[in-house]
């Protein structure tokens, strides 16, 4: 007789009521008895049959075979990619609820995972714009177009030369993208009539597969001050294509592009920050005005990627850090220095530590293009640069400013912060969960006094949040 398989998982689960929004498109799910599972292509308020696809630490992950109920809080999604491209997941729900959501995934993450209490909580800052509101975007090329579940087995083919986005969790599968409602300026046009002319040209696409062709990657960024940078990544250095294919760019495009650069990616992967940026035509960076400072932003400057929102999200650090000019400010993990640099005319100095020397590179740049005297950078690891030595050459700060990565503060920095034991921290973060775990190891000496979270991203599961700490004994 077979050994029956242990932990099998349940062909189908009925009656599951959504009851929250989670990460990469995935809702929350409960049972009639109580059991939590992860739905895909659900919204809160859903009631649904479920067939389980994958189990992963004993958690079922599963879609949808039939509704019971849908959703009051259901909207009719925007964009004619939704359901197939990875982004904007949560379209097919109202903002409001979105943001419902969020300010309940924060205070659930400091509830249960860092068990943190907070003085006061303040609401969610919504985004003005949820449509339009980005400044970057990168779109992968390829000689061939993913083909959805409808158009399998009909006369429409695959092999046409395509500028879109990654199915998710497919790094071959490219879907032609049409119109996305991402970001604001001539992006659509630009990827649309690239694309265009590139076949037109013979200019070849690149095969995931066989790693052959030419044109393989585009980026795009925008500026609220109306300037446009393009970067297209080539597979080899056929330089004469590649400049046939530029110059015909710019004499078809050139109103729109302020700046060209190119790169050459022969790499398995396609990440593009590691390569050399060749400057092809106009200045080697776009402007960008956030609040009263103004940046230089070159093709791999990090920088905030809904600029409206990155200043309502400096405008809450600037606010509870308590500045009045006077202080002495500390801004770890500082990036291009854009909030040392928002700051810098609110208090009596400012320094930065980023790893990233370009970023430093970035930020001195920036400082000088605003005659602000007053911010100094440091380039290396956290870690390493706070120091009690640095804090004795610098001294001690009255405030300072964390806005470390999705992995949070390495466990040296937290030791730091409560060695340096600043009346005031200002801690901004991408992930609530490594927040919260932050935020309980500085437990024995902060308070945490107020927060904010803040939707940078609409649509999209990420939510930033803002906390103010201040010293138990004040």
């Amino acid at each position: 007789m077979a050994r029956r398989r242990k932990n099998r998982m349940p062909e189908r689960i009925e009656n599951v009521t959504i009851t929250a929004l989670a990460d990469k498109g995935f809702c929350v799910g409960k049972t009639p008895e109580g059991m939590t599972v992860f739905v895909e292509d659900v919204a809160p308020g859903d009631v649904v049959d479920v067939r389980p696809f994958r189990k992963k630490k004993k958690v079922l992950f599963t879609a949808p075979t039939r509704f019971i109920q849908r959703s009051a809080e259901r909207v009719e999604p925007f964009c004619q990619h939704f359901g197939v491209c990875g982004g904007c997941k949560w379209q097919h729900f109202s903002y409001a609820g979105q943001l419902r959501e969020k300010e309940q995934i924060v205070r659930d993450a400091f509830r249960r995972l860092g068990k943190v209490d907070v003085e006061e909580w303040q609401p969610i800052l919504g985004s003005e714009n949820t449509r339009y509101y980005r400044n970057k975007l990168e779109f992968g090329c390829a000689n061939r177009r993913w083909l959805t579940s409808e158009e399998v087995g009909t006369d429409i083919t695959n092999e046409v030369p395509v500028i879109g986005f990654h199915k998710a969790g497919a790094y071959d599968k490219l879907i032609q993208i049409e119109h996305c409602h991402l970001q604001h300026g001539p992006s659509n046009e630009l990827r649309n009539g690239l694309r265009a002319l590139a076949t037109e040209l013979g200019v070849p696409f690149f095969d995931m597969r066989e790693r052959t062709g030419l044109l393989r990657q585009m980026m795009v960024r925008t500026t609220t001050t109306g300037e446009c940078m393009l970067v297209i990544a080539f597979y080899t250095d056929d330089q004469e294509t590649i400049r046939r294919f530029l110059d015909a760019a710019l004499a078809r495009f050139g109103e729109e592009i302020t700046s060209l650069f190119y790169c050459i990616n022969p790499k398995i992967n396609e990440y593009l920050m590691d390569l050399e940026m060749i400057s092809y035509a106009g200045p080697p960076y776009v402007t960008e005005r956030l609040g009263h400072v103004n940046f230089r932003i070159g093709p791999k400057s990090f920088f905030q990627t809904n600029t409206a929102q990155a200043e309502e999200l400096y405008n809450i650090t600037r606010d509870f850090a308590g500045l009045t000019g006077q202080e002495n400010v500390y801004d770890l993990y500082t990036g291009i220095g854009s909030i040392a640099l928002y700051v810098a005319d609110s208090c009596r100095q400012v320094v930065g530590i980023e790893e990233i020397a370009a970023a430093i590179d970035d930020a001195n740049t920036n400082a000088a293009l605003n005659g602000i005297e007053n911010a100094t950078f440091y380039a290396g690891n956290v870690r390493d640069i706070l120091t009690p030595e640095f804090a004795e050459r610098h001294g001690r700060p009255d405030v300072l400013i964390t806005d470390p990565p999705r992995a949070g503060m390495h466990p040296k920095v937290v030791d730091m912060l409560l060695e340096l034991a600043s009346p005031r921290i200002v801690y901004v973060s991408c992930n609530p969960a490594t927040q919260a775990r932050d935020l309980a190891a500085l437990d024995p000496k902060y308070v945490v006094q107020r927060a904010r979270p803040v939707d940078m991203f609409p649509h999209t599961s990420h939510v930033e949040n803002v906390v103010m700490l201040r010293l138990r004994n004040l």
